[in-house]
C-alpha cells in the first residue's frame, strides 16, 4: 500500500515539499484482560466508566524511515470492578523525504496517528465484542487539535 502526501515545505525546504509514503501497517502488540468475563458485579445494570489513554512514539529505522507506534489503552470499570482492559499497539512504517524537524514533530504527533487510529480502533472493538461485552467503538480523535494543545503546553516532550 503506498500513499503519498505532499505539503508545503518550510525552513530549508522552501519551494520543495514533504513527501510521505506509508510502507506498512501492522499490529505490533495487543492485550485483553477481563477478570470476571462478561459478568457484571453484583448483577448491576450496564453502566461502565471508561478511561482512555493514547501515546505516540517513533523509532528511526533509517534517516528517511520511521516506525510510528500508536498505543491505546482502554479500561472499563463499574464501581471498583474492572470489566475489561484493552491495550493495542498499532504500528506503521513511513518513508519521509524533505521534512524539517518541525515537520517531523507534526507528522509523528498528528498525521501518522490519524493514519493508524482506524486500524487500532477496529482491533479494540473486535477484542471487546469477542470478550462477550456489548459493542464499543472508540470516538473519532482530532489528532491535529491534540498536537496543537500538546505543543502549547510546557511539557513539549510528548512527541519524539
Amino acid at each position: 500500500m503506498m500513499n503519498e502526501i505532499a505539503t508545503e515545505g518550510t525552513g530549508a525546504n522552501v519551494g520543495g515539499g514533504v513527501q510521505v509514503s506509508l510502507q506498512s501497517v501492522y499490529l505490533k502488540d495487543c492485550s485483553y484482560e477481563s477478570p470476571n468475563g462478561p459478568r457484571l458485579p453484583n448483577n448491576q445494570g450496564w453502566d461502565p466508566k471508561f478511561q482512555l489513554n493514547m501515546n505516540t512514539s517513533a523509532e528511526e529505522f533509517a534517516p528517511d524511515v520511521r516506525e510510528v507506534l500508536l498505543t491505546i489503552t482502554l479500561e472499563a470499570k463499574q464501581g471498583d470492578a474492572t470489566l475489561y482492559l484493552v491495550e493495542v499497539k498499532q504500528a506503521g512504517v513511513f518513508s519521509i523525504a524533505g521534512a524539517s524537524v518541525d515537520d517531523l514533530k507534526r507528522l509523528i504527533g498528528s498525521f501518522f496517528p490519524s493514519v493508524l487510529f482506524p486500524y487500532a480502533r477496529a482491533v479494540i472493538s473486535d477484542l471487546i465484542v469477542k470478550g462477550g461485552f456489548p459493542s464499543f467503538l472508540l470516538p473519532l480523535v482530532n489528532f491535529d487539535a491534540l498536537f496543537a494543545q500538546a505543543s502549547e503546553s510546557p511539557q513539549s516532550g510528548l512527541v519524539n
